[in-house]
């Protein structure tokens, strides 16, 4: 099993996860920011290591040698070391970051736009849904945002259990996702690439496994892969998917998931019409490849203790080989 940061970096090509090192201009905002903190950190760090050093080099000896001690001397370090050069260092960085954070207004002075996509959180995958357009023209998707390059995307914030928290930090700070309440963030990304995301907020046992991954695009190849995803699941290639597809149809697999085209309707897990097209499965905790997803589909609850994807034990080995075939081709 290919480990995700592995299968990220090397695979996908996808960003790592730093405030550091901006896709976006949101991001590049709170880069500054966060570059600001980080040099000022290591001024005061270096100044304090010569102090330590200074003390422990210093000569040693006792009262008579060295003469009664400077008390108003000694006063001022405390109060301006101490007390005024640490306040005014915070004051700065707590003024600087008001400022960084004036410059994400929730209604953006007045020109709120409805969302273009609305984000879900589970325990302990992600559900997306592109609200634009008529009902039959919206897309359903998993663990995988598609943006354009370019153009500023609203994405509505939901959770049906626990406090989940978007957070791709390549493109945007964290915004908290609140069972019963809307949350939104607005992300643009200012260069083609995948950038990784991740829940930042404890939302269980799989926490640390629950991954998004934003692809942004060009516009033209946005167009497409939403056209792509628009449409129903492709038809089986050959005996062995449509005896796949048979499989998928009468099993347990239609009691959670829909497969749009086929009669599989269920909403309790993610949609599968178009799970061969993404990157990773089980909330990007693994590459996409017929390996994975034979494991995931027969002991999901090995590779992801208590998620809600139960183990399915009731393919022989051939019948598994179809199922993977058919899904693999839903593209």
């Amino acid at each position: 099993m290919m480990p995700i940061a592995l299968f990220l970096s090397t695979v996908t090509g996808t960003n790592g996860q730093s405030t550091l090192f901006p896709g976006g201009p949101a991001a590049a905002k709170l880069s500054h920011l966060s570059w600001f903190v980080l040099i000022l950190f290591l001024i005061v760090s270096l100044v304090m290591w010569a102090l330590i050093a200074l003390v422990a080099t210093r000569p040693r000896g006792n009262f008579e040698e060295h003469g009664p001690v400077n008390a108003g001397g000694g006063q001022n370090f405390i109060v301006f070391g101490g007390f005024t050069i640490p306040a005014i260092i915070l004051a700065v960085v707590f003024i600087t970051g008001l400022s960084a954070t004036s410059a994400f207004p929730v209604h953006d002075g007045g020109t709120h736009m409805p969302a273009q996509i609305r984000l879900m959180g589970h325990q302990w995958w992600w559900h997306v849904r592109y609200v634009e357009g008529e009902l039959d023209q919206r897309v359903l998707t998993a663990n995988e945002i598609h943006i354009p390059v370019g153009r500023p995307v609203d994405i509505d914030l939901e959770s049906v259990d626990v406090i989940h928290s978007f957070w791709v930090p390549t493109l945007h700070g964290k915004v908290d996702l609140v069972p019963g309440q809307v949350n939104r963030i607005r992300i643009e990304a200012d260069h083609p690439g995948v950038f990784r995301g991740q829940c930042a907020e404890y939302c269980g046992a799989q926490h640390a496994h629950m991954i998004l991954l934003v692809v942004a695009q060009t516009p033209e190849e946005f167009q497409n892969w939403l056209s792509a995803q628009r449409a129903p699941a492709a038809d089986p290639a050959t005996p062995q998917q449509a005896h796949g597809r048979d499989l998928f149809l009468s099993r347990a697999c239609v009691v959670c998931h829909t497969i749009r085209g086929t009669g599989a309707a269920a909403t309790v897990g993610p949609d599968l019409t178009h799970i061969g097209s993404r990157i990773g499965i089980a909330s990007n905790m693994l590459s996409n490849d017929d390996a994975n997803l034979a494991a995931w589909v027969t002991h999901a609850q090995s590779l992801k203790p208590q998620s809600a994807m139960p183990n399915v034990t009731q393919f022989t080995g051939q019948e598994l080989r179809d199922l993977v075939a058919y899904l693999r081709n839903l593209r």
